[in-house]
């Protein structure tokens, strides 16, 4: 799926793909249902509604094996985190990454974390 056609998702729907991809798949209903009344109880209908929804969006694919399903992301958790950031810095800060900075020295990050993103810029890893 290209960049382009990655929409945000609801926080409902979020919390699935987070199961799914926190999951190996493909990724059984009764095994999303478990995780899921973990995290945050909801109904099996909810469940099944929500995961309709993703496949609608083309988020993951529903195979069906007899009388059950099988889910797997078609959008990998990086990638959806890649789309978001760079959409949350170009909605919010203009896409200014020092205006994005300023903010986040302002939020309250502790000089641990502060040394942490310099470490991995200087190594690279961002």
């Amino acid at each position: 799926m290209s960049d382009n056609r990655i929409k945000p998702l609801p926080d409902s729907e979020l919390e699935v793909m987070q199961v799914l991809w926190d999951l190996t798949p493909p990724v059984p209903r009764t095994q999303v249902e478990e995780r899921m009344a973990q995290i945050h109880p909801v109904a099996q209908t909810t469940i099944l509604t929500l995961l309709t929804r993703l496949a609608q969006k083309d988020f993951i694919q529903i195979d069906k094996h007899g009388r059950s399903s099988v889910y797997t992301p078609l959008i990998s958790r990086a990638d959806y985190q890649a789309h978001q950031s760079r959409r949350f810095l170009d909605r919010v800060f203009g896409g200014s990454i020092p205006a994005f900075a300023s903010a986040l020295s302002a939020s309250g990050i502790s000089k641990e974390e502060l040394e942490e993103l310099k470490r991995l810029l200087e190594e690279d890893q961002l």
